[in-house]
């Protein structure tokens, strides 16, 4: 019989961790922990799962598309908002904000091209 309890953890491999950090932290408002046990990552106090990010181990650039499948869903208190705030900085939309099964939401590529979906939940 398993133990396991479900995702507590994320981390995305990138190519330029600072970039990285900047993109998540000052766009998305996400804190960084004050202190990294691993000096190759940064952990962000994100609830209910953190999120690190982390420099790459493979070669990210071998794959046409990152994550290919996968889309890592990030409560917002106002998509629409912050959609926004994204196209001021030239961040590419790609599912513009909509009504969907969680309220509103929509999504973008980071600068790894992993996806994101923001909504409201």
């Amino acid at each position: 019989m398993t133990n396991a309890v479900g995702p507590n953890f994320l981390t995305l491999q990138v190519r330029d961790l600072e970039r990285s950090r900047r993109f998540y932290a000052d766009l998305l408002g996400f804190k960084q922990e004050p202190v990294s046990k691993n000096p190759n990552a940064i952990v962000f106090e994100t609830t209910p799962i953190k999120l690190a990010l982390r420099r790459t181990t493979i070669d990210l650039d071998s794959v046409s598309q990152l994550g290919w499948g996968v889309v890592i869903w990030v409560h917002a208190e106002d998509p629409d908002r912050l959609a926004k705030d994204l196209a001021e900085q030239d961040i590419t939309i790609t599912k513009p904000p909509c009504d969907g099964y969680c309220g509103r939401e929509f999504q973008f590529r980071d600068p790894d091209g992993y996806e994101l979906t923001i909504y409201e939940g």
